[in-house]
């Protein structure tokens, strides 16, 4: 079962998948998007005034897209699974819940599918091969089924696999 967000509050808290600009630029000035490199220097070092996004209360991280493109199909599994994860577990135990944590993924619509009947979520990454990489059971770690599917409406026929669709959310990831 698809699971569907439309209310504003998702980027205050839990962890993020964003890859609709307009949403984008409500959240977040472009000079406050955090480049990945300055994402992992801060692990274990953060502090309230990292969160540079919705009002206070969220950080807005770029650069997930590049490093997945250059890396072999094997070390980004291990990239994902370890040095990505761990980051965002470092923000989350820091964040307590009251801070979310996005990741801008600018060509996330076109390269981020779901198989329907397993409810697992597939990165294209030409390295992986047809399949993909498996970034919602890296990056999730066996709870996919409770991300939800941001949508930018809630009108009551929103296209929840097509253009309303602007990214993923998940509460909390462990």
């Amino acid at each position: 079962m698809v699971r569907t967000r439309v209310n504003n509050g998702w980027p205050r808290r839990g962890f993020a998948l964003l890859w609709d600009a307009t949403t984008l630029a409500r959240l977040v000035a472009p000079k406050d998007i955090l480049p990945l490199r300055s994402f992992f220097a801060k692990v274990d070092d953060w502090c309230d005034e990292d969160l540079t996004a919705a009002d206070g209360h969220a950080l807005v991280v770029s650069g997930v897209e590049g490093c997945l493109d250059v890396l072999s199909a094997e070390d980004a599994v291990e990239w994902v699974e370890t040095a990505l994860k761990d980051a965002v577990l470092s923000f989350q135990d820091f964040s307590q819940g009251h801070g979310g944590l996005i990741l801008w993924l600018p060509s996330g619509r076109n390269r981020l599918s779901m198989k329907l009947a397993s409810e697992t979520y597939r990165w294209k990454h030409r390295p992986s091969g047809p399949d993909g990489l498996p970034f919602g059971q890296l990056l999730f770690a066996g709870a996919e089924n409770e991300v939800e599917r941001l949508l930018d409406t809630d009108a009551p026929n929103a296209d929840y696999d097509g253009k309303h669709w602007i990214g993923l959310h998940h509460p909390r990831i462990s």
